[in-house]
């Protein structure tokens, strides 16, 4: 079989079309796809490609074993990331949920939902932190567990924090990984270095993806109050 291929006039450097090539005998693979890649100087006017038909069990054992292989390589490289890049400070405290000179509260019960909410939450906790010899919070931080719905992960690109009088705070934010569509749900921590006082809260936090209308936005959020020592 033979596939003669003229490109467009206005191909580009780079550009890509896939093509794909369907055999008639009935063995397997059944098919066969084909990447042309423009270059503005580089090319081949012939390209011969040898089909070995192979049983469908083969393929099949060869598929499974590609795509095992393929998720064990990304959650390594989740575990490498989460190793390395991390959260520091209150972030990190309160996304390990490990106990020291911070105080923390359960704000599920007060938090206000919104029916537009492409992610629903089911935990959420609020962080605050004193340095030593200081009675007001440096840090602020809140750490929810998401749902996605939806039928594609969801990726935190951006949290901001809007006051009662408007004001919006732009967040650090961290997450493991994207938080997969189903049931399972995900974790993402998002703080700023401010007190309470200054955030002017109650209030709004609004997480959104990269590129996407897919946003959370949660009303009512508020900061636990470290009380100061008496003397």
């Amino acid at each position: 079989m033979s596939l003669h291929v003229i490109p467009k006039a206005d191909y580009l450097p780079g550009e890509r079309i896939k093509v794909t090539v369907r055999f008639a005998d009935g063995a397997a693979p059944a098919s066969a796809s084909f990447w042309l890649v423009g270059h503005a100087a580089k090319g081949t006017r012939r390209v011969e490609v040898f089909r070995q038909p192979r049983p469908p069990e083969v393929l099949k054992k060869e598929r499974d074993e590609a795509q095992a292989e393929a998720r064990q390589c990304q959650e390594d490289k989740a575990r490498l990331l989460a190793e390395r890049e991390g959260p520091g400070g209150l972030m990190g405290a309160a996304w390990m949920e490990r106990a020291g000179s911070l105080v923390s509260g359960d704000v599920s019960g007060q938090l206000k939902r919104y029916p537009a909410d492409a992610l629903r939450w089911d935990e959420a906790r609020s962080y605050s932190y004193t340095r030593k010899g200081e009675s007001q919070p440096a840090s602020v931080v809140v750490r929810l567990r998401l749902v996605n719905p939806g039928a594609e992960p969801w990726t935190l690109a951006g949290a901001a924090l809007v006051d009662s009088m408007g004001e919006e705070v732009e967040l650090a934010r961290w997450q493991e990984a994207p938080i997969p569509a189903g049931p399972i749900g995900g974790f993402v921590v998002v703080g700023t270095e401010r007190v309470p006082e200054q955030l002017g809260c109650p209030c709004t936090l609004k997480l959104w993806e990269s590129g996407g209308p897919r946003t959370v936005t949660i009303g009512n959020v508020t900061f636990p109050v470290i009380q100061k020592a008496a003397p």
